[in-house]
């Protein structure tokens, strides 16, 4: 299905003329079936000549815009894919399996790991290059879709590189022991969450029958395995490893992940180009002021644009380092 958008007619103020994007609905191949994704072209024409970003998700139920049901509603992906195609950058933005769109790929969106999402993340490259007649596809992963970009690159295929927004430098249980300690409510509970993470970090379950309800959500024993997958990756490791064009961008007003996971990535791969903006949150929108309440209110904000100096630097470094056709 093809169709143009209004977000995507694109006022030239440099020329006067006025273009339009393509927006595309796209199957890819899943476990049990078909994985679901939205392309944006920034030709109407269907030519597909520009460089196309993968935008892969961040944690919990969060779909291809940028939203999930526990109050998240920034549209942060579909506002980041709009403001690409303005720039001359196509995008794909994908449902994740089991979940949305892409629900009939497995019958119980807990039952995935890492890897699991990395193989989804290899078929969307393949539907992209075939589908766009690119080279190469590039990588953006955002928040824990920073850890399933890097994971997938270590087989680089078809990569023309990563683009890791928000996404964490550290290892997981290290980034869960610190959610968990900075919050003084949970001091009863950090006990039982350090013997919870130090068991799932051996790759073991854990019983949460006798644990506090909280702590017995956040270590269900359906997640359990998604959560032993996530442990065991290190993202400075995996970053290393690496050896295609990488950008880093971090928002100084991140409250999920901090400005020093940006630094660590950078450190451990010296290749990184790491850009760190000052105002900007974990859903890459521009805060006023250094309240919590007034950063969370972006998260519900649909209305309220993205930092404009986001899509800047993605745009500029992709169409610098895409490898000409």
């Amino acid at each position: 299905m093809k169709k143009l958008t209004v977000s995507g007619l694109i006022a030239l103020a440099l020329t006067g003329r006025v273009s339009a994007s393509t927006e595309v609905f796209l199957d890819a191949p899943g476990p049990q079936g078909p994985l679901k994704g939205t392309l944006l072209a920034p030709d109407a024409s269907g030519a597909y000549k520009a460089p196309v970003v993968l935008i892969i998700p961040g944690s919990g139920p969060t779909d291809r815009d940028g939203n999930n049901p526990l109050g998240v509603k920034a549209s942060t992906y579909r506002l980041l894919a709009e403001a690409l195609a303005a720039k001359g950058v196509s995008s794909l933005r994908i449902d994740k399996r089991g979940m949305f769109a892409s629900g009939a790929a497995i019958p119980d969106a807990n039952r995935v790991t890492i890897p699991d999402y990395a193989d989804d993340l290899r078929a969307w490259v393949s539907v992209a290059k075939a589908r766009t007649g690119g080279g190469c596809v590039w990588v953006l992963g955002h928040s824990e879709g920073g850890l399933v970009a890097l994971a997938a690159a270590q087989h680089p295929q078809d990569l023309c590189g990563l683009i890791l927004v928000a996404a964490p430098g550290r290892p997981f249980g290290e980034v869960l022991r610190e959610q968990l300690k900075a919050n003084p409510a949970n001091a009863p509970l950090l006990q039982d969450a350090e013997v919870a993470i130090a068991l799932l970090e051996r790759g073991e379950g854990v019983d949460v029958a006798a644990m506090h309800p909280a702590l017995q959500r956040l270590f269900a024993p359906v997640v359990q395995g998604f959560l032993i997958s996530k442990m065991k990756l290190s993202p400075a490791a995996l970053i290393g490893a690496y050896q295609g064009p990488v950008l880093v961008l971090q928002g100084g007003k991140d409250l999920q992940v901090s400005v020093e996971d940006s630094r660590r990535l950078g450190q451990a791969n010296a290749r990184a180009k790491v850009v760190i903006f000052t105002d900007v949150n974990h859903v890459l929108k521009t805060v006023a002021g250094n309240t919590a309440a007034a950063n969370y209110a972006t998260y519900a904000d649909p209305a309220l644009p993205l930092a404009p100096e986001v899509a800047d630097a993605i745009a500029g470094f992709v169409q610098a380092t895409t490898p000409a056709r």
